[in-house]
């Protein structure tokens, strides 16, 4: 032992007064570097692996943060465009009324039949709004269909394309007259009992007549698109698109005549004084 520390007191006076270990020590910290790399590698490795699954929790928060924010602003962009088409339609409903001779009332559609082969619509205007039975519903570009049905705060529509409807019309082009029927379906018109010979068509525009007395006169109805004659048929086969957006519009038109909207008035009246 004690030849030990003799030995390691010579080594040292030896390392500090000459310079013929500095070979030794610099063989030696070669040797002892790897192996002080292994010792500290588990503490680096979960080190660095704590510290790449804590970037990747963080990024997945970004990510989810950045997606409920896009999801929001596309809800919003959405709901903008929403608002911006409506108010288009509003402008094209309220400029299609200050044209209209007659007067009108602007009605909003609440409720559609659910019966697929029933084209009714439900109303946010009745009685109490001088609404009456077989009044002459409207959009901006076209007749719809009438009244069939009246409550104090609502009415019901039946559209001009029901099979159980039809309208008077005439060709704007040259006032042929005709009766422009429901088909059953939604964007589609035919015309009854059309001769043969009859000067209609592709692209004529049909007016209503004011026959009959149930629309007023001068209103489009739907626009010719197909005519086919057949020469073993008295009559041709016509078909018409409505000019009203009937799937579409959500805003509409109740027209009054002069007559109608005085009674109207008188009518609002008698509601008032009874309320």
């Amino acid at each position: 032992m004690l030849g030990f520390s003799v030995l390691s007191l010579f080594l040292v006076l030896l390392d500090h007064n000459s310079v013929y270990l500095d070979d030794i020590r610099g063989s030696l910290n070669i040797l002892v570097t790897p192996i002080f790399y292994v010792a500290e590698f588990p503490a680096n490795t979960s080190d660095a692996l704590s510290e790449m699954f804590s970037s990747r929790e963080r990024m997945q928060e970004e990510i989810k943060n950045l997606n409920q924010h896009l999801l929001l602003l596309q809800a919003k962009t959405a709901k903008m465009a929403s608002l911006s088409a409506e108010n288009a339609r509003l402008r094209d409903l309220l400029g299609s009324s200050e044209k209209l001779e007659d007067n009108v009332l602007v009605a909003e559609l609440i409720g559609i039949s659910p019966d697929p082969e029933s084209f009714v619509v439900v109303l946010d205007k009745g009685k109490r709004n001088g609404v009456y039975l077989g009044q002459a519903l409207l959009d901006a570009t076209g007749l719809m269909g009438q009244i069939i049905e009246v409550s104090r705060y609502t009415s019901r529509a039946l559209l001009i394309t029901d099979v159980s409807h039809s309208v008077p019309v005439q060709v704007n082009r040259n006032n042929l007259r005709l009766i422009a029927a429901g088909s059953g379906r939604i964007n589609e018109l035919e015309l009854n009992h059309v001769q043969d010979t009859a000067d209609i068509r592709v692209g004529d525009l049909l007016v209503s007549s004011g026959l009959g007395q149930r629309f007023p006169v001068g209103y489009p109805v739907g626009i010719v698109t197909q005519v086919t004659h057949d020469p073993g048929q008295p009559f041709a086969v016509v078909k018409a698109r409505p000019s009203a957006h009937l799937d579409r519009s959500r805003h509409l038109l109740l027209v009054f005549t002069a007559e109608q909207m005085a009674a109207r008035k008188s009518q609002s009246r008698e509601l008032d004084d009874g309320s």
